[in-house]
């Protein structure tokens, strides 16, 4: 099949940690390699955001990367972008004109705006991965949330006139439905995660020097909303461990950062500041030999859509101490590969950490369920299967909408 990827602020040649990078830039990067080594046809559709990147860059595996023109060649937060997707649609209209693809999947909400305008004239089926919604935003952030005013609205019809929605979990399912898109709609197909890459074997060598205290260990974009200020106040309740988190700018910057000033000020207010060390950016070469060298991994956020640090350290070998919210609740089997806690409970947090922490053969028995669940149920390839069901759906029952979002 010829496959249009529209991700029009998450690009696969980002790294993840960054501000906009983090767990769509990997399923679209992992999703699309998958593909594109089944002999399917991939152009990844995402804004040029510099002046200086080439107009097509050629990935590994034979699929093309092609930077769109729309809104300024520079680095913009991503609900900057909404003004420019009428821009981002009209090229996708057009450079479909000659060679048209047999789907486009469109990777969050402002991406099927653009895909929709793009498709529309030539009747190409959409499928809709949001990847977050603007609802469970709005819901957990209130005014926090920088979202356009228009984003939900966009959604549901989106929702209501694709070919079919991709949901990434099952909570998802009843938020859609919420919206007004009806079961029958959507189609459940998690995210995964590169087992040959995260593995109980992983080397260990460059993670940081571990001392006589257990380590803890969190993940992901250092933005408020993923809670390791939980974190921070659970170690108050740990006394022999150590919390590590990887994740945000380089570390030279990380002093300028303003929620790693946040997180360091509290720690030290606590009385836990020796003990929470921020490691900004790590190499994603580096990831599994630092999830590998953790006790624990804590995955503390408020609200996931989906979430991809407790897949990696499941595949690790690693037990997982997740918030019971969003896709946490699809991928960690409470008392089987980790245990699911109240999100905004320190105090469960910490009482789960250390019964795991007072358990070798507890943790061991998790962490080998852990790799269990995830060969059968969440590797990349299991991913493509799903997609690739969905793509062959919409492509041989495809109706042109009566509306486009």
């Amino acid at each position: 099949m010829r496959i249009a990827m529209v991700s029009e602020h998450a690009s696969p040649l980002a790294t993840p940690g960054g501000p906009d990078a983090g767990g769509q830039n990997v399923y679209v990067a992992h999703l699309t390699e998958e593909l594109t080594r089944r002999g399917h046809d991939i152009t990844v559709y995402t804004r040029r955001d510099s002046p200086e990147v080439p107009h097509r860059v050629e990935l590994p595996g034979g699929a093309v990367v092609e930077h769109v023109p729309a809104g300024p060649p520079e680095p913009l937060p991503k609900d900057e972008l909404f003004p420019s997707m009428p821009a981002f649609g009209t090229y996708l209209a057009r450079a479909w004109d000659e060679e048209p693809p047999d789907v486009a999947h469109a990777h969050f909400w402002m991406s099927g705006m653009a895909a929709q305008l793009g498709a529309y004239a030539h009747g190409i089926p959409v499928v809709q991965t949001f990847h977050a919604l603007g609802t469970v935003k709005r819901r957990h952030q209130g005014k926090r949330d920088t979202s356009p005013y228009e984003r939900v609205g966009v959604e549901r019809r989106i929702g209501r006139s694709c070919g079919r929605v991709l949901a990434t979990c099952t909570d998802e399912v009843y938020e859609l439905a919420d919206l007004g898109v009806p079961p029958r709609q959507v189609s459940v197909v998690p995210c995964g995660v590169e087992v040959d890459h995260f593995h109980p074997g992983a080397d260990t060598g460059d993670a940081p020097t571990r001392t006589q205290r257990r380590r803890l260990l969190a993940c992901g974009r250092l933005v408020p909303r993923k809670g390791y200020e939980q974190a921070i106040r659970a170690l108050t309740r740990i006394p022999d461990a150590e919390l590590l988190v990887a994740g945000g700018p380089v570390p030279a910057l990380l002093e300028t950062d303003p929620e790693a000033e946040r997180l360091l000020g509290l720690a030290d207010r606590l009385g836990v500041g020796d003990r929470v060390r921020l490691l900004g950016a790590v190499a994603p070469s580096d990831m599994p030999g630092l999830t590998r060298s953790a006790d624990l991994v804590l995955c503390t956020p408020a609200y996931e859509p989906f979430g991809i640090v407790p897949l990696e350290a499941m595949a690790c070998g690693v037990p997982v101490i997740a918030t019971d919210v969003g896709g946490h609740r699809d991928t960690v089997a409470d008392g089987v590969t980790g245990r699911l806690v109240p999100p905004g409970n320190p105090h469960a947090l910490a009482e789960a950490a250390r019964e795991l922490l007072d358990s070798e053969g507890l943790r061991l028995r998790y962490g080998a369920a852990g790799r269990d669940r995830v060969l059968a149920r969440f590797t990349w390839r299991r991913v493509a299967d799903g997609a690739e069901q969905v793509y062959r759906r919409v492509a041989v029952g495809h109706a042109v909408p009566s509306e486009v979002a």
